[in-house]
């Protein structure tokens, strides 16, 4: 079993980082709970694994749980199915709740059919929405959640986080490789754990190279940031966005950003500086053509 599912947090005292989101969700959930929920935040941060604890906080389990992946199951059809088994009581247990993942991939019909059963839910029934990219829901299914931003852990949550799994694992690492770890997965734990399962698959004297080799290879967006901070040619810049155009700009936003704090905060770097400028206002409008410009922008030594 990998590493990320393995250590996967079982219960909201678990969960390292976003202790508000945590906090708000337990006071709800003792009390009124709410029948729509929507968390939204960069891939990776912990999203689906919070929405699988409300669910059992609801204590809702076994085939009254379900996980559906808009990427794939995007259309009206699947959000009619969902209403349809959703006038029935559930099976094991007191309620029935949908996880509705990438949900921002539905379409404008698939999201107008959910927006009827969230405006009246059957009392049994919860939905849980997760998304990278907010922005692409109707707003009028945004105002029918309670909505909540899961973020990227801070480097020290992060550090906690692998020192716990390296201690359960009955391994030994060498701080300069906590440190690879850390600035490469840039906050996002399941990065940082698909890193550390790979390093602790080598011999000790191998673990820093491939902590950093491992990094570029789980994410493209790694090697933008570094070619962006190394200031390379436009060519090379080019080529590596070529293969990023699939990815969610927002992510990509936040990627580099966080690499670029990293940088910073070790020493002063006008080159990080001005990567940020570029990159500090959202691309919810823009999408992938804002990251495009952005990155010209840095090659030319310019803001936007």
């Amino acid at each position: 079993m990998s590493l990320y599912l393995k250590y996967r947090p079982p219960t909201f005292e678990d969960i390292y980082g976003n202790e508000n989101v945590v906090t708000v969700l337990q006071n709800l959930l003792k009390n009124d709970p709410p029948h729509a929920y929507l968390l939204h935040g960069p891939t990776g941060c912990g999203k689906t694994t919070i929405g699988r604890i409300i669910a059992q906080e609801l204590e809702c389990t076994g085939m009254d749980l379900k996980e559906v992946d808009s990427a794939d199951f995007r259309g009206i059809d699947t959000i009619r199915a969902i209403r349809h088994q959703a006038q029935y009581k559930s099976i094991e247990s007191p309620v029935r709740v949908w996880i509705i993942d990438e949900c921002h991939k539905l379409t404008n019909d698939a999201q107008n059919a959910l927006l009827k059963i969230l405006e009246d839910t059957p009392s049994h029934v919860y939905f849980i929405l997760c998304t990278t990219d907010p922005q692409k829901l109707l707003k009028t299914i945004r105002g029918r959640c309670s909505e909540f931003q899961v973020n990227p852990l801070a480097d020290s949550e992060l550090l906690n986080l692998l020192r716990e799994v390296v201690r359960a694992e009955g391994e030994v690492l060498h701080k300069r490789v906590y440190d690879q770890i850390c600035q490469d997965s840039l906050g996002h734990p399941r990065n940082a754990l698909q890193i550390l399962e790979q390093v602790l698959s080598v011999e000790p004297d191998q673990r820093l190279e491939t902590a950093k080799k491992t990094a570029e290879e789980t994410s493209q967006s790694i090697e933008l940031c570094r070619a962006l901070i190394r200031d390379d040619k436009w060519g090379s810049i080019a080529k590596i966005l070529s293969g990023l155009q699939e990815q969610d700009p927002e992510s990509i936003r936040r990627h580099v950003l966080g690499y670029c704090k990293s940088v910073l905060l070790k020493e002063a770097n006008d080159q990080a500086g001005l990567i940020m400028e570029n990159f500090i206002r959202p691309f919810y409008d823009s999408g992938f053509s804002g990251v495009l410009l952005a990155c010209y922008s840095v090659t030319k030594g310019e803001v936007v």
